[in-house]
């Protein structure tokens, strides 16, 4: 799996879906993605496989179970294992909740 391949595989659940940010606002739930860092394994001066580091950030208005559910059965689905954190953004009034996943 590509990062393009992910972006339309997250587009299929409904809601907007940007990387970093949208260009005009966007009201949620909407899905934005980045690429993090990576984690490649690296031998003898070489890359032998390139692992890059990913976040799907969710973001709603009130907690939404619903739209974590979805994505998370998307990324089960994939075959993409994640970790999962969340927090909320008191200066927007919303709900984050961040999937790391890993590309290969």
């Amino acid at each position: 799996m590509d990062i393009n391949n992910l972006e339309q595989e997250l587009k299929s659940l409904g809601m907007p879906v940007a990387y970093l940010t949208f260009k005009n606002k966007t009201l949620p739930p909407f899905i934005t993605y980045l690429f993090t860092n990576d984690s490649d394994v690296k031998a003898d001066n070489q890359n032998y496989a390139e692992i890059s580091n990913y976040q799907i950030e969710l973001y709603t208005s009130k907690k939404d179970k619903e739209k974590e559910r979805l994505i998370q059965e998307k990324l089960k689905e994939l075959e993409l294992s994640y970790s999962k954190s969340e927090t909320y953004i008191t200066s927007e009034k919303m709900h984050q909740v961040v999937y790391s996943i890993q590309l290969i």
